[in-house]
């Protein structure tokens, strides 16, 4: 799941997926708020999930644990 969720990342963020780490902070990449709840309908898609977002995720490590527990 970590390595289809920095893929993904990479891919709309434009930067190296090898670079991002289950500690990487949304903060670090620029992401807010909105650009999460954004993140997360286009990681629905890709993924083939339904995921409602219940509480603030900080890091790609929150939000690979969050995708698992919908899966």
């Amino acid at each position: 799941m970590f390595e289809k969720i920095t893929g993904y990342l990479a891919e709309q963020l434009d930067v190296n997926a090898a670079d991002l780490t289950m500690d990487t902070t949304f903060e670090s990449l620029g992401i807010d708020s909105l650009d999460t709840v954004e993140m997360v309908m286009g990681l629905e898609e890709v993924l083939g999930v339904e995921l409602e977002l219940e509480e603030k995720l900080a890091t790609i490590g929150d939000l690979v644990k969050f995708v698992e527990s919908k899966m």
